[in-house]
Order: structure tokens, then sequence, then C-alpha cells
């Protein structure tokens, strides 16, 4: 065995593998490339002189001999990360945090809370994917993302969730429909536009039309809030709509606030991790993560249109 000649990176290599699952995942969370990741593994098993991993179908899963060696090293691994990050105050903090996010929670608290990150850790950079909730989850499963942002808590065995605030919703069109929508009359004849079924605001949009004007025969679904928005200040039917992503066109009036009297239940936004994350950037970043808040950007008081 030459133990002398075994690296850290050997190490955190099996680490990764056995976190997440896959050497494809292990390498592109280390920035390498899958054959590096293999000649890793087999220069380890070469210098410890015992089978860490074996073919099983398609997978490689960790031998008798693999699952006692990552048991064992994780802890001191874990405990050498956070002492070096430690010993610099987490000044040099360096690497990729790989972020999921919804749209909304995207273009309200994330611009401002990378740019506040970089302006703590220069060194740190950042991969952001935009996904749905679903895709979200499955991409913090399968380690393709270190943390997300997402509408509403996650019930899942292996993820933790920490609410970050609301999203407040309103009603918009453009002057000319929301005209039409003044007695409620026309509601069934004007186009109604909504994320897709499996949103939070489809549910909340159904509920309302449900109960002021019984139903919209003209329901179109899209997945794109900004694209839905672009559509409506077009002239082309209704939304309910966060009403940050609205500030602007409701403060110049080519949107106007409908229904005034309905007040749907903000939207809330959690961040999202793996239950068994022990990353120390990981840990950092998400401690920050705990001072967002998602607010509406400061306007002049919209415009809205009453019967």
């Amino acid at each position: 065995m030459s133990i002398n000649r075994i690296s850290l990176y050997h190490l955190e290599t099996l680490i990764w593998i056995a976190r997440l699952g896959s050497f494809g995942a292990a390498a592109e969370r280390l920035n390498a490339t899958q054959p590096t990741i293999s000649a890793r593994v087999a220069e380890l098993e070469q210098r410890l002189g015992t089978t860490l991993f074996q073919k099983n179908g398609r997978a490689m899963t960790l031998t008798p001999a693999g699952r006692e060696l990552v048991r064992d090293y994780t802890p001191l691994w874990e405990q050498l990360q956070d002492v070096l990050l430690r010993s610099s105050g987490f000044g040099q903090i360096r690497g990729t945090v790989r972020i999921g996010a919804g749209e909304i929670a995207a273009v309200t608290c994330l611009p401002s809370f990378i740019a506040d990150l970089k302006g703590y850790w220069p060194e740190l950079n950042f991969e952001v994917d935009i996904e749905l909730t679903a895709q979200l989850i499955q991409g913090l499963q399968n380690g393709q993302s270190d943390l997300a942002f997402a509408a509403g808590s996650v019930a899942h065995p292996g993820l933790r969730s920490m609410p970050i605030g609301a999203a407040e919703l309103v009603w918009v069109a453009s002057p000319s429909v929301a005209s039409r929508l003044v007695d409620g009359s026309a509601l069934h004849a004007i186009p109604l536009w909504s994320l897709r079924e499996h949103s939070p605001l489809n549910q909340v949009v159904r509920s309302t039309i449900a109960r002021i004007g019984g139903s919209a025969r003209q329901l179109n679904l899209c997945n794109n809030v900004r694209m839905m928005i672009d559509i409506v200040t077009a002239g082309d039917g209704f939304a309910l709509v966060p009403q940050s992503m609205v500030a602007s066109q409701l403060q110049y009036g080519t949107l106007m606030r409908i229904f005034p009297q309905e007040r749907p239940d903000p939207i809330m936004f959690h961040v999202i991790s793996r239950v068994t994350e022990a990353d120390p950037v990981i840990l950092e970043v998400l401690r920050c993560a705990k001072d967002i808040r998602l607010e509406p950007h400061e306007t002049l008081p919209p415009r809205v249109l009453t019967p």
C-alpha cells in the first residue's frame, strides 16, 4: 500500500462519488472530466491495494471496503474543510456553487443575493439554472445543484427547506382589457393566462375565477411569467402575477390592476438543500441565505380600475 502517494483530491473524489451517486455527477461537481474521475479512482485503488467500486449493471457501486473508507474518512474530510475555511475567516472561499431557482425568485431576490456573496468572496463562482419546481427538486436529488429557490416548502425526507418570504400577487390587464372587465360580464370572453397546472399560481387563479365569475372559457397556459406579462401587456387577456414583476408597468399605466377586492394569499418561497449537506462552503452560503427577504420594489401607487 503506497499511502504516501495518496492525495487529498483522491479522497475528495471518492467522497463526492459516494455523495452524488455517480462518476458523472462527481465530475460535474469537481469541474473535471469523467475520465479524470475514473483515473483518480483507479489510482486510489492501486495505492490502497483494494477495490473500492464494483460494476452493478450500468452503475458503479461501493464495495464493502469502499463503504468503510467513505464512512471513516467523511467526518475527517468535513472537519479539514471547516478548519481551513475558518483559519482564513471564510475570506478565501472559492469554487462553484450551483443554484437552481424558480423564475419568480430568480428575478426578485437572487440577483442581489449573488451580488452580495460575490462582494464577500470574489473567487466564488455560481452556476444558475432557472427551472420549474419539479426539476429543481430533481436537480438537488441527483446532485446537479447545491441549493434551490422554489415556491412552497418541500415534503421530502432527503431535503430541508427554509422560508425566505412571500411574493405578493396582483390581477392585471392592459387598460383596454381592464375596461371590459369592470363589471365582470365579459369574463368568459376574455383570454385568461396562467402558469401550468403544477404551479401554486395556477391553483390560486382557478379558485379566484370560480369565486368571482364562475369560469373563464379561454384559459391559456404558459411556463414563463415574463412571457405571460408581455402577452397581457400587449392587450391579450388578463393574468395573476407577482406584483414585484409588474411594478413599472403598473406605475406607468401600461398595465392596470383589476379585481381590487381580491387579495390572493402571497406565494411563500423557500431555500431548499439536502439534509446530508456537509460542504462548509454550501453551509456558509445557506447561512447567508437566512437574511434573504422577498420584497416588492418601491413604486408609485399603481393605477386601479374600479366599477
